[in-house]
């Protein structure tokens, strides 16, 4: 069964600030946005044409009549990481390998041919939400997606957000997101044995995970915070920053 880590989510009240920062002043491209019950998402992309880089989402509430989680989410924990996703071929096999593994899936979802989705929670997947996903379409060449974007514009299901302004610097890289774990053992097992992650640098208490589509999750052993995504590590940020809640750091 393939994973591939495909993007990493962060909420906010109000996304604005942090589609400014990330698709204009680091020169991300906007791959795609809409809006469904309870969110509306706009993913952009932190890289170069070739394909080197990552995909932050950022998410903000949205009809939260008919769906309040992001905005109980946001009530009780602030602007911050809400997930991280891993797009799968077929769902149904990656459910029954985790659950073999000892998982529990939740709000599992087969209904919809264009995604279907199933969820981990934070006390199972290492202080984040693990989203898993079978999207109708999966784009094995990144460069070919975004050189399709750059012809026809981001998907637009509608387009509900404002074009932040372009700086014209050369693109950023986001490296990797950076998650802490109470057990380094245990939080590879999970990511790497599990959800697919191969292993590459390491050092004293951590170890990095890259996936196929070039995606990159370093594992920190910590005992001095909480579990979860503590930063994202950004090649074009000069100095530590938080937005949506979330610090971003020097690559």
């Amino acid at each position: 069964m393939a994973f591939d880590l495909d993007h990493v989510a962060l909420a906010a009240p109000d996304i604005s600030e942090a589609l400014d920062l990330f698709a204009g002043t680091l020169g991300g491209t906007i791959t795609s946005g809409g809006q469904t019950v309870g969110f509306r998402p706009v993913q952009v992309w932190i890289g170069d044409s070739t394909g080197e880089g990552m995909t932050v989402e950022l998410i903000e509430p949205w009809d939260v009549e008919h769906n309040d989680f992001l905005a109980r989410f946001l009530a009780a924990k602030g602007a911050g990481p809400h997930h991280l996703t891993f797009k799968v071929p077929d769902l149904v096999a990656a459910l029954d390998r985790v659950r073999e593994a000892g998982y529990t899936p939740v709000q599992v979802d087969l209904s919809e041919p264009e995604w279907r989705e199933a969820f981990l929670m934070p006390r199972e997947a290492h202080g984040t939400v693990v989203q898993l996903a079978q999207p109708g379409e999966i784009f094995a060449d990144r460069a070919a997606m975004l050189a399709r974007i750059a012809s026809n514009g981001p998907r637009q299901h509608p387009r509900w957000w404002h074009k932040p302004a372009v700086n014209g610097a050369p693109p950023s890289y986001l490296r990797r997101v950076v998650l802490a774990t109470a057990s380094l053992p245990s939080g590879l097992g999970f990511f790497g044995a599990l959800l697919g992650g191969h292993e590459g640098a390491s050092g004293d208490g951590w170890v990095e995970l890259a996936w196929p589509g070039g995606a990159r999750l370093r594992l920190e052993e910590r005992h001095d915070r909480p579990p979860g995504i503590d930063r994202l590590e950004i090649d074009g940020v000069d100095a530590e920053i938080t937005v949506a809640g979330t610090r971003l750091a020097t690559a």
